[in-house]
This record gives structure tokens, C-alpha cells and sequence, in this order.
């Protein structure tokens, strides 16, 4: 994923979020709706998670140093992943409170006009701001389907905009049915239960991306096809006769490190070794631009018996 398309996905989801949460907490303060009040704290939850995805960013792009020999580019997991504590702590638990405390003390909806209005301009709102980030992903997902993309992209930045659009406009969904139903019946229950459900909705979500978050922490590989790029690109046939083995780490979205054991002939000298491996290490940063850090040991391979 390129920081460019992240940055503006999450730009546009920014000033989205912004603008809604003042609407909602307008809303909430106009009308009494608990869904309005737990709307309103998603949207600054969603607020503050884009700007700790764009300094996250910022900090991942600092120069190597002696101390970090290997870059900051996982700084980007580290903010995804406060991304996905403050998701389920600010809006999931807080929305579930608050429609707990709705339904055990319901009171009716003042001046309705007021949440109806501020719901419909939010979706509105929220559908341009997942209208960019699916833009922005079809440029990188390829043949994948979305569940696919969410799951093995290597990049947190637009996954994380992207569950966090989908819950917010199902989020919407769910306020307007307890708005709706609270407005029809005149039980102010569902209007918790509505709120109750929003909380339940950013708690799954939250849960998503902690776990994905974390296999990034973690370090993962790079994927089958870069994989088998590099494993192409390494053996020449002549120098460099097979790989014997070989293990590859994401040290950040845009950057691989590839470590590899190569067989060489074992009558070739110092010099043509030498010479093998940075041809094999051009080879492999032609095939895969990402891979910056390249480690190859050259060895004799011997089949085991």
C-alpha cells in the first residue's frame, strides 16, 4: 500500500468523523437519545483513531539509527493497534453502558427531528468517507475479496478505515431503528437497546483488528507470490544453483528483509561467490522493490540421504 492512498482515505474519514460527532453531540443534547450520545463518542473515538493512524505514519518514516538498525516502520502496527484499544474501550464499552443505563432508566426523545436529521447527514457523511477508502483499496487489492484483503494486507492504514466506515454506517443503521422504534412505540427502551447494539458492533470490531494488529506486531512473511518472486529471482541457474532455505520478515508495510542460504558450486572462487550474491541481491530487488534488507549466505548443498 502506498502512504499516499492511506493518507487519504484517512484524511477523508477525518473530516467526516469530525463533522459528525459535533452533529451527533447536538443531537444528543436537543433530543436526551443515548444512541446520539454513543453515536457521538464513535465518531470521536473514529477521530482520534485516524489521527493516531496518521502520526503513526509520520513516526514510521524517522531514519534507521544505531539503536533501531532496522527503521520504525512498524510503528504503523503499533498505532493500528491502539487504533483497535481505544475502538473497543471509548465507543464499544462506553455505547454498552450507556444503553444499559438507558433501558434501566428510559426516558422519552425530545425535539425527534433533531437525531433523524443529524442520522441521515451522518450517513451521508460516513458514505463518502467509505466510499474513498474502497477506492483507495481496489487499487491495491487486486483479485482478492474484501475479507481477504482486511486479512492479509500488510499495510494497517486503510483496513482499519475501512471496518471502521463499515461499522460506523451499520452503527448509523442500528441508531435510526432505536431512534425509529422508541418514536413509533413510545418505549424509550429500544433506544438503549439500539445503543446496546452499537457498543456490541464496535466491540466485535475492535476485536478484528487487535487481532490482525497483532499478527503484524508479530511479524509476518512476506506473501506466496512475493515469495515466490524472490525464490525465482535468487537462483541464475549458474552462480546461484538453489535456494536451500529461505525466511522473509515485513520490518514495515513497504519494507521486506530476506535472509537466504544459497547453494553456489563448490569449486568457485571467493571473487565469483562474491559476485553471485549481489547479482542475486539486484535480481531480487528488481522482482521485489520492498525487499531493502537482504541477507545471503552462500553454502554447498549436500542432499541428505
Amino acid at each position: 500500500m502506498s502512504a499516499s492512498g492511506g493518507t487519504k482515505a484517512i484524511v477523508a474519514a477525518l473530516g467526516a468523523n469530525l463533522a459528525i460527532a459535533a452533529a451527533k453531540f447536538v443531537a444528543f443534547a436537543f433530543s436526551g437519545s443515548s444512541s446520539m450520545l454513543a453515536e457521538g463518542v464513535h465518531s470521536l473515538a473514529d477521530s482520534g483513531n485516524q489521527g493516531l493512524l496518521l502520526l503513526g505514519g509520520k513516526k514510521a518514516r524517522r531514519a534507521a539509527t544505531a539503536e533501531h538498525p532496522f527503521g520504525y516502520g512498524r510503528e504503523r502496527y503499533i498505532y493500528g493497534f491502539l487504533v483497535s484499544i481505544v475502538l473497543f474501550t471509548i465507543g464499544g464499552v462506553f455505547a454498552l453502558y450507556e444503553g444499559w443505563e438507558k433501558i434501566q432508566h428510559p426516558h422519552p426523545l425530545d425535539n425527534w427531528y433533531w437525531p433523524v436529521g443529524v442520522l441521515v447527514f451522518a450517513v451521508i457523511a460516513e458514505g463518502f468517507s467509505f466510499r474513498t477508502a474502497i477506492k483507495e483499496s481496489n487499487a491495491l487489492r487486486g483479485q482478492q475479496s474484501w475479507a481477504q484483503f482486511i486479512r492479509r494486507a500488510k499495510a494497517p492504514e486503510l483496513p482499519v478505515v475501512l471496518l471502521e466506515d463499515f461499522g460506523a454506517l451499520i452503527g448509523l443503521v442500528l441508531a435510526l431503528c432505536g431512534v425509529g422504534l422508541t418514536l413509533a412505540t413510545g418505549d424509550a427502551v429500544w433506544d438503549g437497546i439500539g445503543t446496546m447494539a452499537i457498543g456490541t458492533l464496535l466491540v466485535a470490531i475492535a476485536l478484528v483488528l487487535a487481532a490482525e494488529t497483532k499478527s503484524l506486531l508479530l511479524g509476518e512473511a512476506a506473501g506466496p507470490e512475493q515469495v515466490a518472486r524472490i525464490r525465482t529471482a535468487l537462483v541464475d541457474g549458474d552462480a546461484v544453483t538453489r535456494v536451500i532455505h529461505m525466511r522473509t520478515l515485513h520490518l514495515g508495510p513497504e519494507e521486506l528483509l530476506v535472509a537466504a542460504k544459497i547453494a553456489v558450486r563448490h569449486d568457485d572462487t571467493a571473487t565469483e561467490i562474491a559476485d553471485a550474491i549481489d547479482a542475486a541481491e539486484a535480481r531480487i530487488r528488481e522482482a521485489v522493490p520492498i525487499a531493502r534488507v537482504i541477507y545471503l549466505e552462500p553454502d554447498i548443498f549436500r542432499p541428505s540421504a
